[in-house]
């Protein structure tokens, strides 16, 4: 009997997905349960495992942007072991006659270039077709390579790592031709070169690479954001001292309690949360004419990925302590990292956080999520000179960046709310009073 594999229901607004990789081949005898392939969907990449054990055919090729419910394997269950394979299993072992000599056992013996060719099919089974054709190309050994992708698997960004580091390596053991120094010979002196040379053209390589569903869906939301709404940005900027002191104080005993680092993210959550419920305009929604108040803080942390930028959320925020939220910014960082959030792990939000800082940026005006009011951008830690009290003191500073929607929160609000965070921040006892 052959099952179908079809592309399963991912979400309620979502009607097709991108064949991201197969991890098995066409022709493979799959179990139960096995993953077959990845799909990649506008909010996530999703695995679609065998619903019975057999034979794969595979129908459709990896990049193929497909409907949900669309056929896209077959799977024959009549199949049965190979021959061989089953003469090996069922066969059982026969004494020899007589005992084999030592000579004939080393003969018999398999040699090691079989044994190597076996390693190395078995490593093509876990390359991607991209990645398999570059290392070829290129002359490297599959089993060189570490893969970093789903179950050990290489990808196309593995195979480029290694034979950037392969070229870097070659560049570097050629040694400099020598220089042959001979006296210069003595001609009459010729007339000076011209001051300015047409520098000789350089390398000018072009490349194509079809964009993911995910990228795809991230451009249009983010065009759709500035379109939409009436987009405005304040800024203030932060005394990061006491955090920091904070920080210091009790990171070893925070780690050694809970297992998990104490970072910033934490406090600006749970000060998001406090400054959220004093301006309940910057926690709202449009629909159509109305709009919709949050008594809750569903907050969205934004995470960068490989395949692009992920926005999953932490429900109800303002009742988690600052562990509590270290551990779930810890949890959905990783999956996203790992391409292992599910879509209700990044459905709802009803305030976003973002920091650049970890990439280095000083300021910017993020982008609004779609469907919130408001968010709030983080920035990185630079000590600057600042007026303390009559003097000028070394300080870490922090920029912040609220972007909001003018239709729904007005300029006071906006500036009253991040004037809120960084009272929050800069007096971080305010969040244990509650004042």
């Amino acid at each position: 009997m052959k099952v179908d594999v079809e592309i399963p229901q991912v979400g309620e607004s979502i009607t097709e997905v991108t064949i991201g990789q197969w991890l098995k081949k066409d022709g493979d005898l799959v179990e139960m349960d096995d993953v077959l392939c990845e799909i990649e969907s506008e909010k996530a990449t999703l695995e679609v495992r065998s619903e019975s054990a057999g034979k794969l055919k595979v129908l459709v090729e990896e990049g193929e942007t497909l409907a949900v419910g669309t056929k896209i394997a077959e799977i024959d269950t009549d199949a049965k072991v190979p021959a061989k394979e089953k003469e090996v299993t069922e066969k059982p072992a026969e004494k020899p006659e007589k005992p084999a000599e030592p000579v004939q056992e080393k003969a018999e013996a398999k040699p090691k270039a079989e044994v190597k060719e076996e390693k190395e099919e078995e490593k093509v089974s876990r390359v991607s077709p991209v990645a398999a054709k570059l290392l070829k190309e290129a002359g490297i050994s599959l089993n060189s390579v570490s893969g970093t992708g789903q179950q050990g698997r290489v990808t196309k960004a593995d195979a480029e790592k290694v034979i950037s580091q392969s070229a870097e390596k070659t560049k570097t053991a050629e040694p400099a031709p020598e220089r042959k120094t001979e006296p210069a010979p003595q001609k009459p002196p010729e007339p000076k070169a011209p001051i300015f040379k047409t520098p000789a053209p350089g390398e000018r390589a072009e490349s194509r690479e079809k964009m993911s569903t995910l990228r795809k869906t991230i451009a249009r939301r983010l065009v759709a954001a500035k379109n939409e709404t009436a987009m405005l940005t304040t800024f203030n900027e932060i005394d990061m001292s006491a955090i920091v002191e904070v920080r210091n104080r009790y990171k070893e005993e925070f780690q050694n309690r809970y297992g998990i680092k104490l970072g910033f993210m934490s406090f600006f959550i749970k000060a998001s949360c406090i400054a959220l419920k004093d301006f309940p305009e910057v926690n709202t929604m449009i629909d159509n004419d109305e709009i919709i108040y949050h008594d809750y803080c569903d907050i969205s942390i934004a995470v960068s990925t490989p395949k692009g930028l992920v926005v999953p959320v932490i429900f109800n925020a303002e009742t988690l302590s600052i562990p509590q939220l270290e551990a779930e910014v810890e949890r959905l960082a990783s999956k996203g990292r790992e391409n292992k959030l599910t879509l209700d792990e990044m459905t709802g939000g009803t305030f976003s956080i973002t920091n650049g800082g970890v990439f280095g940026s000083l300021l910017s005006t993020p982008i609004i999520n779609a469907s919130q009011t408001a968010i709030l951008g983080l920035h990185k830690i630079e000590q600057r000179p600042i007026a303390l009290n009559g003097e000028v003191v070394i300080r870490p500073m922090m920029y912040v960046a609220l972007s909001y929607d003018h239709r729904v929160i007005d300029g006071k609000e906006s500036v009253n709310f991040l004037v809120r965070i960084k009272e929050l921040m800069e007096d971080p006892t305010r969040m244990l009073l509650d004042i």
